[in-house]
């Protein structure tokens, strides 16, 4: 290959230069063909880092995928040590698999991401799958942000460098040319690996990755008119019969034949082949993104003869126009929304918080796409930025999903609810365009469910309606449950098993701000029933600690931006609760008015890399002349979103202390040692009984301490966790774990 490559320029140099001094020497065009292949796609940093050394000046690029995204920042401008800088920095685990930032998500939209472990398309009662595991929206933000430079060109051949990529009609397999248009897009539709990426629509089409039809496009760079084509190609070889060992392999293989057959003839149509060695790594090897570079820098290093020969036949030298720092705040002056049908203008507004004639950053702009990503409405988001008069035009051309009913299903297991499956039916567009309803049935140790129907109108007031029957049953201290019985006095036992049972009605009306402060206030139908079969009456029936209807108006107030429920490692909360009980069915016929007031407040902040810090204070209290003892606040365990005023405490059994009054602090360290795993430990103090705080006794030294150290997972069914934890007060050491999300 190499004397074949030195005889062709050997060749061509003499039909350049000619035999005659008075001819004038022409000027040899370069085109550059940029292979796709993923991760393995980084090579081509390195391969035009040593181009470009060598002082070749590229006139014409086309590339598939990966090498549709180098080439075209490359066309843009940008040098091969900054492409290098901009690959290093990036973090592939967010970019491939569109973690949405919690802070883009609605408290609906947090409830339902931090629950379900899987979530399934369920058309006209027919179970589907996903079209692809991500929609691209991270890869398409940060495409936009670096091409900011050059969002006023529509031809890409108007480029430093003209440009253009393949994509492949997924209607008909048809590969399609791209070279206009708003280069983002076409990036995005280049670059759309089937089954991983969501298609793009661009011109009425529906567009996948071009590496299905055409992964090495060296014909449409030979037809822009280069005389001299360097090639550089990360696709893989076939694999041996050893290598295929499993069904992935040879369906890999299969859809190989095409593309390994047709570069037999594209390589006859290559000048100059640069091969770095990618056999090591796949696809998704960006985590050895230098490596993959510097093979890139090897290989065309290696032919450095050649490309010192090709720059010889050009009389134009290289002159590249590197972009400067991105700007920092742009002016939008025109907002406009394309596509949408089922969701207004001013709903769409909402989420992206984003109002007309105001300066605003890409940190914005893509939290504004996240929180229209978040919401599951939509198959794509996918913005553009063109020059307007005084500033830019934003347009959100957006496609709506036609599915608007899910299957979600979930699994879990902790010490009071023992084990628990999930089934859930989601329900959008119910009666309104933008309503949601959704259903939980929880069947396992204990039967419970939940149903929510929510109309959504962002900043505007929401309404909506719960319905919740919760249950479990728990051996507590007698002694503990002796004292909030009141009449009758029970007879003496050690324990007690007691079952509860709460079934919970509210409509309430809420407001929402940036997606991570919401207030509402609504009215709630509550009844309780406490029973046990430990101990019978005179007639031999098991005793009802309660049996009661209750009837109150409420109002709560929250802020969450937290960027992790389970392991958070950077911002604060704050979640506020009244209830005013106006009206209730008691049996013994004394009730009178009483209200119940309840905060939690905290925040997590990083430390040093991987270790966090976060804090969390919390407390409640009744009051009003009452006599009901079945809304004190009930301490002990542990675990998240427990129903009524039952709170965790580590170090101490569930259900093991409590009072009308309570204050508690807990301290965290988290270390994520590993990514996904964590290592922590806690602490957590508190002072709980009757009138504690007219006692003064919230601000004296903790009556009850626990502590704990712990491991957690974050799997894809929710944080695996285990804890061994204790309390001096009881010298009991307690080992506890919980599977899955919390529900």
């Amino acid at each position: 290959m190499f004397i074949r490559n030195r005889l062709f320029l050997i060749v061509f140099l003499f039909s350049f230069l000619g035999f005659s001094q008075n001819e004038t020497k022409k000027d040899a065009k370069v085109g550059l063909v940029l292979s796709g292949g993923g991760a393995k796609g980084l090579a081509h940093i390195g391969a035009i880092k040593a181009i470009e050394e060598a002082g070749v000046r590229v006139d014409y690029i086309g590339g598939t995928s990966m090498g549709a995204i180098v080439g075209a920042l490359y066309a843009a401008g940008y040098s091969p040590k900054q492409l290098d800088s901009i690959f290093q920095e990036t973090d592939f685990d967010v970019l491939l698999q569109d973690r949405i930032p919690r802070s883009a998500m609605s408290f609906y939209e947090k409830n339902s991401y931090e629950k379900y472990a899987v979530a399934l398309p369920f058309n006209k009662f027919r179970l589907s799958f996903p079209t692809s595991l991500s929609k691209g929206q991270n890869l398409y933000n940060l495409l936009s942000q670096l091409l900011f430079n050059v969002n006023d060109v529509e031809d890409f051949n108007d480029l430093s460098i003209p440009f253009f990529c393949m994509a492949t009609d997924v209607e008909t397999g048809d590969p399609i040319k791209l070279d206009k248009g708003y280069l983002p897009r076409a990036l995005a539709a280049s670059a759309a690996i089937p089954s991983f990426f969501e298609p793009v629509f661009n011109d009425d089409r529906v567009l996948v990755d071009g590496g299905v039809i055409n992964n090495y496009p060296v014909d449409e760079v030979k037809e822009m008119g280069a005389d001299i084509i360097i090639g550089v190609d990360v696709q893989d070889s076939l694999a041996t019969r050893d290598e295929l060992s499993s069904a992935t392999d040879v369906l890999v293989q299969i859809n190989y034949y095409n593309t390994i057959n047709a570069m037999k003839e594209k390589l006859k149509k290559t000048d100059l082949h640069i091969k770095p060695n990618i056999k090591p790594y796949s696809v998704l090897s960006f985590g050895k993104g230098k490596e993959i570079i510097e093979s890139g820098y090897v290989a065309a290093e290696e032919k450095k003869g050649t490309l010192d020969s090709i720059a010889q036949l050009q009389i134009k030298k290289p002159v590249m126009r590197y972009p400067g720092k991105i700007v920092d705040s742009f002016l939008i002056d025109r907002l406009s929304f394309e596509g949408n049908d089922k969701f207004t203008r001013a709903y769409l507004k909402g989420k992206l918080r984003y109002t007309t004639e105001e300066y605003t950053t890409f940190d914005k702009i893509n939290q504004g796409m996240s929180n229209l990503a978040a919401t599951n409405n939509f198959n794509s988001v996918r913005y553009e930025l063109r020059p307007n008069k005084e500033g830019y035009q934003l347009t959100v051309p957006i496609v709506e999903r036609h599915t608007d009913m899910f299957l979600k299903l979930g699994v879990h297991y902790d010490g009071l609810y023992k084990t628990a499956a999930l089934l859930n039916i989601t329900k959008k567009h119910l009666f309104f365009d933008d309503d949601n309803m959704y259903v939980d049935f929880i069947v396992g140790d204990n039967i419970r469910y939940n149903l929510e129907y929510y109309v959504d109108k962002g900043f505007y007031w929401s309404f909506g309606l719960k319905s919740r029957y919760n249950s479990f049953d728990r051996n507590v201290s007698f002694d503990f449950v002796e004292e909030k019985a009141g009449d009758p006095p029970l007879p003496e036992v050690n324990k007690l098993d007691v079952k509860l049972s709460d079934i919970t009605n509210q409509v309430y009306m809420q407001t929402v701000w940036k997606e991570e402060f919401t207030f509402g206030v609504g009215l709630e139908h509550k009844f309780l029933k406490i029973e046990t079969e430990t101990i019978a009456d005179d007639e031999g029936d098991e005793i009802v600690l309660e049996n009661d209807n209750y009837f109150s108006t409420y109002g709560f107030l929250k802020f969450d931006s937290l960027d992790n429920k389970y392991f958070p490692s950077k911002g604060f909360y704050f979640d506020g609760d009244f209830h005013l009980y106006l009206l209730s069915t008691n049996i013994s016929n004394d009730f009178s008015e009483f209200s119940v007031a309840k905060a939690k407040m905290g925040f997590a902040t990083p430390i040093y890399k991987n270790l966090s810090f976060d804090f969390f204070a919390e407390g409640g209290f009744k009051f009003g002349d009452t006599e009901v003892n079945s809304f004190d606040f009930i301490l002990g365990g542990w675990g998240n979103d427990f129903i009524k005023n039952i709170t965790p405490f580590l170090g101490y059994d569930y259900l093991s202390f409590g009072g009308d009054s309570f204050v508690k602090a807990t301290f965290n360290v988290d270390w994520e040692f590993v990514k996904q795993n964590h290592l922590n430990f806690t602490a957590n103090v508190a002072n709980a009984g009757d009138n504690i705080f007219e006692r003064g006794e919230w601000f004296t030294l903790p009556t009850y301490t626990g502590y704990s150290v712990g491991y957690g997972y974050e799997s894809f069914i929710g944080p695996l966790q285990a804890k061994v934890n204790w309390s001096p007060e009881t010298d009991d050491t307690l080992f506890t774990i919980s599977i899955g999300f919390w529900f």
